[in-house]
């Protein structure tokens, strides 16, 4: 009970953590650096008020969520200026995807005017140019959940069949890690070798996976979903074959603890659990 109780009070921990990680706050200099001398009042208000605080910096709306909304403030009032692409481009940064701003693009040609939409297009289909369809299911995704993707997980690429993610979450009392597969990704069979404790414990957070020990059916895991993985057990992990997912990996302490890395999972057996 009482390892239970400490491995819930981290996950909580770093839950809020990254909550306050997901809302970074912005800092704005262009009032200064444009109209610090001319109009240092304006510029004041411009950083500190406009961009500070009181409103972009406000967590009641996400920056994505602050971004959509001048965005169609701006268009509605036909200002498809330099501020305006600006505007899209901080949107981007802060998780707007090529097919989110097509849908706001669209209907807002219906309230702000044919015209006003046509020449956003313009602007966005150039932000947007250097997208593919991966990082824009990749943004989608990151907004189902709470914890980051993080970064490609390079270090351990080779254990894995697809593309993966890995973003440290605690790495203090119990080591945790988010880690997110693309669509068909998973990792090779593997085992957490322990002379005593030890082990891995995995906790859905987003999308659709699989986890099988050697010789057992696959369990399903969804956000929630609870797996335990005992020590000297064969065993792997990954996406579904249409979804993206991510799960949270605590490493469990125990006395010479050490990873066995074994072959891939076949495309075939990964297929039989699709059927």
């Amino acid at each position: 009970m009482g390892k239970t109780i400490l491995i819930l009070a981290v996950v909580f921990a770093a839950f809020n953590n990254t909550m306050l990680m997901a809302q970074n706050k912005i800092t704005q200099t262009a009032g200064r650096s444009i109209l610090g001398e001319f109009a240092p009042k304006f510029a004041e208000l411009n950083d500190d008020v406009l961009f500070g605080d009181a409103v972009w910096n406000d967590s009641t709306l996400s920056l994505h969520d602050h971004s959509m909304v001048t965005i169609s403030i701006l268009l509605g009032k036909g200002l498809i200026d330099s501020s305006f692409r600006s505007h899209l481009e901080m949107g981007k940064k802060h998780g707007i995807t090529r097919k989110e701003i097509s849908a706001l693009l669209t209907q807002a040609a219906f309230y702000a005017g044919w015209p006003n939409a046509w020449a956003g297009f313009r602007v966005a289909k150039e932000v947007w140019a250097d997208d593919t369809v991966g990082e824009d299911a990749r943004a989608t995704f990151q907004r189902e959940m709470i914890f980051p993707i993080g970064e490609p997980n390079t270090a351990y690429a080779k254990y894995f069949t697809g593309n993966s993610y890995l973003a440290p979450v605690s790495r203090e009392q119990v080591n945790i890690s988010n880690v997110t597969f693309e669509p068909r990704c998973r990792n090779n069979w593997h085992i957490h070798k322990a002379t005593k404790g030890g082990g891995q414990m995995l906790i859905g957070v987003a999308g659709r996976g699989w986890y099988q020990e050697e010789g057992k059916p696959a369990v399903e895991i969804l956000p929630g979903t609870v797996i335990h993985i005992p020590t000297n057990v064969k065993h792997w992990h990954g996406a579904a074959a249409d979804n993206w997912f991510a799960h949270l990996a605590f490493e469990i302490a125990g006395e010479n603890t050490s990873n066995e890395w074994l072959e891939p999972v076949t495309d075939e057996e990964y297929d039989k659990l699709q059927e």
